[in-house]
């Protein structure tokens, strides 16, 4: 059985089962999916400051904390317990794309040529690392949500502000992959 779990699976089985919580969540407690929210729950908690914006009954969605725990949790098991070992399979004419940019590790699967401590305290790095952790999350305050609470739950819903946010997100990374990204690795 361990060896079936830590061989790579189809991408269908996994969106299956993504899929599938929408639904649960929904017949459960008609409760919404979405990962973003969960950093304001443990602020709000942690953090009793007089914010207006952590003034609010956190508890009530509570449960939410423990889904997030049960992705880390999940995460390290598959990781630690269940990792294949096999190299991570990326397109040759991707890496050779990638390697002409300066990204030739492929070991992992984040680039340790831009993802390392080092890095931290280049231009390079801090662009992508710091710069980029801020605009993802003033990115995620200002749509309302993160990717995955717009684009599974809110488009399951049918929500147009999650259809324009979800459009939004994939014109914004084809402009990040294709305009600014070999641009910056140049630095």
């Amino acid at each position: 059985m361990l060896e079936l779990l830590s061989q790579p699976w189809h991408w269908s089985i996994s969106g299956l089962l993504i899929g599938l919580t929408v639904p649960i969540l929904l017949i459960l407690g008609n409760k919404s999916f979405g990962i973003s929210s969960t950093l304001r729950q443990v602020c709000a908690a942690c953090i009793p400051a007089n914010i207006d914006f952590f003034k609010y009954d956190w508890k009530k969605d509570s449960w939410n904390l423990f889904f997030v725990a049960g992705i880390v949790l999940g995460g390290f098991i598959g990781n630690t317990l269940l990792s294949n070992p096999n190299a991570i399979m990326i397109n040759p004419q991707t890496q050779q794309e990638l390697a002409a940019l300066g990204i030739k590790d492929f070991s992992g699967l984040l680039p340790t040529d831009l993802f390392n401590f080092q890095n931290l305290f280049t231009l390079k790095g801090f662009i992508f690392m710091v710069l980029g952790g801020f605009l993802v999350g003033f990115g995620t305050r200002w749509a309302g949500g993160c990717t995955s609470g717009h684009a599974i739950m809110g488009l399951s819903n049918l929500q147009v502000p999650s259809l324009i946010a979800t459009i939004c997100f994939m014109v914004g990374g084809f402009v990040m992959t294709w305009l600014i990204l070999p641009f910056l690795l140049t630095l």
